[in-house]
């Protein structure tokens, strides 16, 4: 038994110390040696014993008022931080998570996990917990890149993160964008390096291969082209204009590409890096006004019933991106098609009625409202009524 469990032992038998006095000495000894479980369980006595109630919930205890109710649960979940935190910092990430997960406290259990390196060890629920959870997803696909390599990355951002929130999908498209261009930067320098004089450090992507028209002139390729494809396609979705830079680049090193690995995409991105090319550089300002007429002939012209939205949505996102919001907005509700409900654009075109209202004073929420009363949506007209007012 230590000095410390004699001392709390002994502090049992003084007449003169109350339950609460013995708990916080309890309590004190559980963080000091760092004992997770235990210390929850002790909390939540210290909560029962601050209520009035007894410090074991007995099996058929009576209803209690409502603000005895709210307290007790307001301490449950004092409890599970401060235990989650502990354990986290003893490097028992998942149960921690388990722990953290109740209280709702993303950004301090973003704020512990960073502070934990991640190893062979802990991968797998470091992972869980930062990707699959929500609480860093840049930091847990890069985790992905780094240990599993592009495939398997892309193969994860498909079937798990492409279903996720824009922020959730932008965060893990940037750290895809960012690892394949450099990756391919590295192997363009090296190819230059062994054929001639190396390339300036400064050089960009497009640079070395503009320079230097002999590069994939003999029908090879640097690095896997369905990771390139896949990378062109998932970086859409980012803003940033040195990202946008890097993507259009990409698209340039594919258009070199030979045939046989320059793959159609969907619409309307079948000619797949001459569509994507025209898309970054729209988003560049360049050359806007010349390729928005090619994404609106796309977006009028493409059959909905036999490739989907895809085309409408892209052009109407290329006007959003442009700052064209009111005609975007316009756009989208006079080419959706019937058969697509309400509910699935109404929140999308809701953001986009907003910047309107933000930036240049139009009213992008009467074309919405229109849209709404003449589909019989009363939930999303009242949605777009309430954010006019707002």
């Amino acid at each position: 038994m230590t000095n410390q469990n004699q001392e709390i032992f002994a502090a049992f038998a003084d007449p003169n110390s109350t339950s609460s006095d013995i708990l916080d000495q309890i309590i004190s000894h559980f963080r000091e040696s760092g004992q997770p479980m235990e210390l929850f369980e002790a909390l939540k006595m210290q909560t029962r014993i601050r209520l009035g109630l007894p410090l074991i919930s007995p099996e058929n205890e009576i209803k209690r008022a409502e603000d005895i109710e709210r307290q007790l649960e307001q301490g449950l979940l004092d409890a599970c931080r401060e235990t989650g935190s502990m354990l986290i910092r003893l490097g028992r990430v998942g149960e921690g998570w388990m722990y953290l997960r109740p209280t709702g406290d993303v950004m301090n259990a973003r704020q512990l996990l960073s502070e934990v390196d991640i190893s062979e060890e802990n991968y797998d629920d470091m992972i869980q917990v930062l990707l699959h959870e929500g609480v860093d997803v840049a930091r847990g696909f890069q985790a992905v890149l780094d240990h599993q390599g592009t495939c398997n990355s892309i193969t994860l951002y498909d079937q798990t993160i492409v279903g996720r929130s824009k922020d959730d999908r932008a965060a893990a498209a940037a750290c895809l964008l960012e690892h394949f261009y450099s990756e391919l930067c590295e192997m363009v320098r090296a190819d230059i390096a062994n054929r001639e004089a190396p390339a300036a450090p400064e050089e960009t992507l497009y640079e070395m291969i503009d320079k230097r028209q002999w590069i994939l002139a003999d029908g090879g390729y640097h690095l896997d082209t369905t990771h390139l494809a896949s990378t062109v396609k998932i970086a859409s979705i980012l803003e940033e204009p040195e990202q946008i830079r890097k993507a259009w680049e990409l698209t340039q090193y594919g258009r070199r590409l030979h045939h046989q690995f320059q793959y159609p995409g969907d619409e309307p991105f079948v000619d797949f890096y001459p569509a994507y090319s025209t898309f970054y550089s729209i988003l560049m300002g360049e050359n806007v006004d010349a390729g928005l007429t090619v994404f609106q002939r796309k977006a009028r012209s493409v059959n909905t019933s036999e490739h989907g939205t895809g085309a409408m949505e892209t052009y109407v996102d290329l006007l959003d991106r442009t700052g064209k919001h009111q005609q975007a907005i316009e756009t989208a509700v006079s080419m959706v098609p019937q058969e697509v409900p309400s509910q699935r654009i109404v929140p999308l075109l809701l953001e986009i009625a907003q910047k309107t209202k933000a930036i240049n004073d139009q009213d992008g929420f009467m074309p919405l409202l229109e849209y709404c009363k003449d589909k019989g949506d009363l939930l999303g007209y009242a949605a777009v009524l309430d954010a006019s007012r707002s």
